[in-house]
């Protein structure tokens, strides 16, 4: 059970003494922290809650809202906000002695009090602090998710809102968010907008999901790969119109290109496309999206390995002399696409 779904299972009536809410997973952990916020019912106004930014207030007035007895209730809630003092961010916004103090507040907590932590980043598995918070608050962490889990959750998610995905349609869904958690809440929700309740198909999301820069550049790509002269010169104006500028197109069409030609080589070298997904993670530093591999593999199986980096040479020609600015952009953006263009027709003969 992701952190998401624990989180629906509390209240204000079962909150802990101490709650930590903290991730890698930044737009996760966003959700995450207004779904806690909703499940406690949260108002600012409310004199048994108080919420202090550490970013933003001396710890000092916090410390004394938190050590204090409860006055108008029989409990409160204390809420801390960006106590990045517990995470690796280079930040901190608390004195080693105020640390020491807040430390000693965990070991021996205010029965009456519901201490409630938001630490966004990932948690320093070094400090003794965190150490005692993960062993002594009720922990919800935003940790990235895999795929299945990532695909389970939506699927959850749109059943309580009485929608379903059509064979192929959560998959098309995940690809035009690019796999991030937050990005998926935001395009389920135009699809809750644009179809009540039902099935929701591939066509819907094409519909009703706004297309994005990656989606056009991902048109463009295959328009070029078509040589399709007119339709390609129609995308660029229409890019640009919407204040689109060439350099940001020529560094994601490259990046596009790059991953063409890097499994196009790990494919002749014989090795399969999970294996594919494992040395690009771990040349790139990052993990790949196994989508994203195979989708290349496909749109890249009949191009050759000179055709990729003839491309590429043109894309980083045409970026360094329009950062040397002694051309007009537009024109050298469009030169280099139509290199691309003519290769390919060449290719099909």
């Amino acid at each position: 059970m992701i952190a998401m779904e624990e989180m629906e299972t509390l209240t204000l009536k079962n909150l802990p003494l101490i709650t930590l809410i903290t991730g890698e997973d930044l737009g996760q952990y966003t959700q995450l922290k207004e779904l806690f916020l909703t499940q406690i019912g949260y108002d600012s106004s409310d004199l048994n809650m108080t919420y202090f930014d550490l970013s933003m207030v001396p710890y000092s007035d916090a410390a004394l809202d938190l050590e204090s007895l409860s006055f108008f209730a029989e409990e409160k809630v204390v809420l801390l906000d960006h106590f990045l003092d517990i995470t690796t961010a280079n930040k901190s916004y608390l004195s080693d002695k105020e640390l020491k103090q807040f430390e000693a507040y965990v070991e021996n907590p205010v029965e009456t009090t519901r201490l409630v932590i938001f630490a966004p980043g990932k948690l320093d598995g070094r400090s003794r602090l965190t150490k005692r918070l993960k062993r002594d608050s009720r922990l919800f962490e935003a940790a990235p998710l895999k795929d299945q889990e990532l695909s389970a959750y939506l699927q959850h998610y749109a059943q309580k809102h009485n929608l379903h995905f059509e064979e192929a349609a959560l998959e098309a869904l995940l690809i035009k968010s690019n796999f991030d958690f937050s990005d998926s809440l935001n395009n389920l929700a135009f699809l809750e907008s644009y179809k009540k309740q039902g099935t929701i198909t591939t066509d819907d999301i094409q519909e009703a999901i706004p297309k994005t820069l990656q989606d056009n550049i991902f048109d463009l790509t295959k328009l070029m790969l078509n040589s399709e002269v007119d339709a390609v010169q129609s995308l660029v104006k229409d890019l640009r119109l919407q204040g689109e500028d060439d350099v940001k197109l020529i560094a994601v069409i490259l990046g596009q290109f790059r991953m063409f030609l890097q499994v196009n080589i790990l494919a002749k070298r014989g090795k399969t496309e999970q294996q594919i997904v494992q040395d690009l993670s771990d040349i790139l530093g990052r993990k790949v999206n196994p989508y994203q591999v195979k989708f290349a593999l496909r749109d890249s199986a009949h191009l050759s390995l000179t055709f990729l980096q003839n491309s590429i040479s043109y894309l980083i020609e045409a970026d360094y002399h329009i950062k040397q600015g002694l051309v007009d952009k537009d024109y050298l953006f469009d030169i280099a696409l139509l290199k691309i263009m003519m290769k390919t027709a060449k290719m099909s003969r």
